[in-house]
């Protein structure tokens, strides 16, 4: 048993020697391998994975269409930069992802790398069609940590620190929280108050909303509140910008979040669940947009790589062929369910949210002040590990919970997972 235990201990000793704590670590465990919803430790310990790579692994761990679509484009061709020269996976996923964000309409693809160039470049498209400075952006937003991503994002914690000065004409306004009070129609005046005192809307390239707000907490946009954003930004020129990088490809129970609005953006930001595990981002967006930037203004050495590219277009395959969709939908249901159900056990559960499988619990000191309470957040989160269950939290003051298990959970899988869950709650005193 020691030796096991050193094997641990040994790692994280050289994690803390070799890794700069700025890089942070939720769980203090080092993984050795991963199947489906369930990973292992170097110490052979199981723990059901309710984190999914932040969201990543909407297909699981080592999909077997991934696997093997990774394996077969490796005997071809690894990697040759789109910037030199064409390769199929690359041009199909393009003309795939075109056709399932336009729906008949003229849409266009360029990958690049992080979810954080996927929003950099989303921008400076919008810019060079609009010729227009300013972005409008949403408190409690995470769209990345590169200077513009950082400058977008709606926390100051931990994210800006003292890492400014930021980029400039970038404004923030209130997202819509019911149950913190802000309503849609406060957002929406909000807005036309930016537009009135700081940023007249001929000056705004575009807005950047997430129709579910990830890191923010996992507070989903009203469909109202979309659907008048639309309205606004078709009156004043201004480029609509979805970021689904984390709510994507099934994660809500549609293929992308704002599908539940109804609406069709100008630019859709799509990295994480893309490629099943391997870095890949994207922008797909209406191809006069997309036109703007002259040859040579977009790219990346490593942007819209072979393997990851052929990854994608098995993730695609997953979605079309497997009923992803739909069993993302009866899981989302039944962890709602389940929670709804610790929630009415357990008043340090304060709001449960539930947008597909997009699900995420807000622990609050008091339900009657909703005083947020991001230490008992963190002991729920320890002690779900402990039991066997990972978890991480989420929003603008970390005291939420939130659970991004793939869509391939077993419903056995699931019911452990609320299990392990109840008992962490008791065992955290919420």
């Amino acid at each position: 048993m020691l030796d096991t235990v050193n094997r641990t201990e040994q790692a994280l000793r050289g994690r803390e020697r070799h890794v700069p704590r700025g890089v942070l670590t939720a769980h203090p465990l080092v993984l050795e391998r991963a199947q489906g919803a369930e990973v292992w430790d170097v110490d052979g310990r199981r723990y059901l994975d309710f984190v999914g790579g932040i969201g990543v692994l909407n297909v699981g761990h080592n999909h077997p269409r991934v696997v093997a679509a990774v394996q077969e484009q490796l005997t071809k061709i690894s990697h040759a930069a789109f910037q030199v020269a064409a390769y199929p996976p690359y041009l199909a996923l393009a003309e795939r992802l075109a056709t399932l964000v336009g729906q008949g309409e003229a849409y266009k693809s360029v990958f690049f790398t992080s979810g954080a160039e996927a929003v950099e470049n989303a921008v400076k498209i919008a810019r060079g069609h609009t010729n227009r400075p300013a972005v409008i952006a949403f408190r409690g937003a995470f769209h990345g940590r590169t200077l513009l991503g950082t400058t977008l994002t709606g926390m100051s914690q931990p994210y800006k620190q003292n890492f400014g000065p930021f980029a400039s004409e970038v404004f923030h306004v209130p997202f819509p929280n019911a149950y913190h009070g802000v309503t849609t129609e406060a957002a929406l005046a909000a807005l036309e108050e930016c537009f009135a005192t700081e940023i007249a809307p001929d000056r705004v390239a575009a807005i950047l909303i997430e129709p579910v707000q990830g890191d923010g907490g996992f507070l989903p946009a009203p469909a109202g509140f979309l659907r008048a954003l639309r309205e606004i930004t078709a009156k004043h020129g201004i480029v609509l910008i979805l970021d689904e990088i984390q709510s994507g490809f099934g994660r809500t129970g549609t293929l992308f979040a704002y599908e539940h609005a109804g609406i069709r953006p100008d630019l859709v930001t799509v990295a994480k669940s893309l490629a099943g595990g391997l870095p890949l981002s994207g922008v797909v967006g209406k191809a006069e947009i997309m036109e703007a930037p002259l040859p040579g203004g977009l790219g990346g050495t490593y942007g819209g790589n072979a393997l990851a590219c052929a990854a994608a277009l098995a993730v695609l395959d997953a979605f079309e062929q497997d009923g992803l969709l739909e069993r993302g939908r009866v899981l989302g249901a039944a962890m709602e369910a389940g929670l709804r159900a610790l929630a009415a056990k357990h008043p340090g559960i304060g709001d449960v949210r539930a947008t597909g499988f997009m699900c995420a619990i807000e622990m609050v000191a008091d339900p009657a002040t909703r005083a947020p309470d991001a230490a008992l957040a963190q002991r729920v989160i320890d002690a779900a590990r402990e039991g066997g269950l990972l978890v991480i939290k989420c929003g603008v003051q970390r005291n939420v919970v939130r659970f991004l298990a793939p869509l391939v959970t077993t419903d056995a899988q699931l019911q452990e997972g609320l299990s392990i869950l109840s008992a962490a709650l008791e065992r955290a005193g919420a």
